[in-house]
């Protein structure tokens, strides 16, 4: 048949935000990680070791998902105050809301 080869359609992973439960690109979303040493941190490369979750990069879903049992539950792992407390600093470095542009 004549005309142009049709490119392939890469696949976007998908991930949902433990917070408000959307579903978007990974590379939209910020993941955090359960480290082996059983910490939690946020993980700008989307490439660490450990058990991952991920979040939209607005301040309401990080308070959400701060408060209650959000994190727990999708990491399997209390995490420390000290990690509570640099996830707290990090969301509220955040928009407030997501732009339009994303």
């Amino acid at each position: 048949m004549a005309g142009t080869p049709k490119q392939p359609t890469r696949h976007v992973p998908q991930r949902s935000c433990i917070a408000c439960r959307q579903v978007q690109g990974k590379r939209a979303l910020i993941r955090i990680v359960r480290t082996p040493d059983q910490r939690v941190v946020v993980d700008p490369t989307g490439k660490a070791n450990g058990r991952g979750a991920y979040l939209h990069p607005v301040r309401s879903c990080w308070v959400k998902a701060l408060k209650g049992a959000t994190i727990r539950n999708a990491l399997k792992v209390s995490p420390a105050l000290d990690d509570v407390e640099a996830l707290r600093a990090f969301g509220m470095g955040l928009p407030a809301e997501e732009s339009d542009s994303v």
